[in-house]
């Protein structure tokens, strides 16, 4: 220990290697995430790019959609604001929504873990919309990795709220270094308590990563779908789905075989 002090202070070094999930380790969380086949067809919502997302077609009675992340684009959230659902969006880094619908509701404000001057805990966030408790919603994130912090400071009781489940993963090839993988399955399994997965699609926006085998898009969305709306069919599973689109002009990502069903 001693001479690691030594070593480190000598040269100087202030980034400290982590240490490295094991292969089976990460192929066993990549194995449960994998998507089920569902006896209900998928729609897409939002562009044809990205913005859009594939959901499975099951929105009779959900009330209201919340959407943390922002930035430029509300295609998706204006599909469901047609539908009629009120839509809560949240976004620190902009000060104004990029299109007005009178079903937007916007909160200036990052949602994670904590609530303070910048962010929100996601459960404040859902309570302050007055919206009944017994209310199903809609759940689409994008918040540049804060939504593993997210995920895991959430009730239970709100997760379940959420028929569907919308979210784009960053840094997924990070599932490597193991401190982050512990925070990544502990957010991914504290999902699938309620929800199952039923679709990824990789986005193309970034590139992807192999190592000993196992392939993993640095993005990824996922779509989450309840379970106890789930009724499971032995249909076989395409990848891309022919609803998917690419997010980018950048070269296509198809979903790694490591991701998929066994057929």
């Amino acid at each position: 220990m001693l001479i690691n002090k030594f070593l480190f202070d000598l040269l100087g070094i202030r980034h400290f290697p982590a240490k490295r999930t094991k292969a089976n380790v990460l192929s066993s969380l990549i194995e449960i995430l994998k998507p089920v086949a569902i006896n209900k067809r998928f729609i897409r919502l939002g562009a044809n790019a990205d913005g859009g997302y594939l959901l499975p077609d099951d929105l009779e009675g959900v009330t209201a959609c919340f959407s943390p992340g922002v930035a430029d684009c509300v295609k998706f959230e204006e599909a469901c604001a047609n539908l009629g659902m009120q839509i809560f969006l949240a976004d620190k880094t902009i000060d104004h929504l990029p299109a007005e619908n009178p079903n937007f509701h916007f909160s200036k404000s990052f949602i994670g873990s904590i609530s303070d001057d910048s962010f929100l805990r996601l459960d404040e966030w859902v309570e302050s919309s007055g919206l009944k408790p017994s209310e199903d919603l809609i759940l689409q994130m994008d918040i540049e990795g804060y939504e593993y912090e997210t995920l895991i400071s959430a009730s239970d009781i709100l997760m379940k709220r959420f028929r569907i489940i919308i979210i784009e993963f960053h840094g997924m090839h990070n599932l490597w270094n193991l401190p982050y993988f512990k925070l990544a399955n502990a957010a991914f399994k504290r999902l699938l308590k309620s929800h199952s997965c039923v679709h990824i699609h990789p986005n193309n926006a970034r590139g992807t990563t192999v190592i000993e085998g196992i392939e993993i898009p640095k993005l990824m969305e996922f779509t989450f779908y309840r379970k106890d709306r789930i009724k499971k069919c032995t249909q076989k599973l395409k990848f891309p789905h022919p609803l998917d689109h690419d997010n980018t002009s950048n070269k296509h990502i198809s979903l790694p075989k490591c991701w998929q069903p066994q057929s």
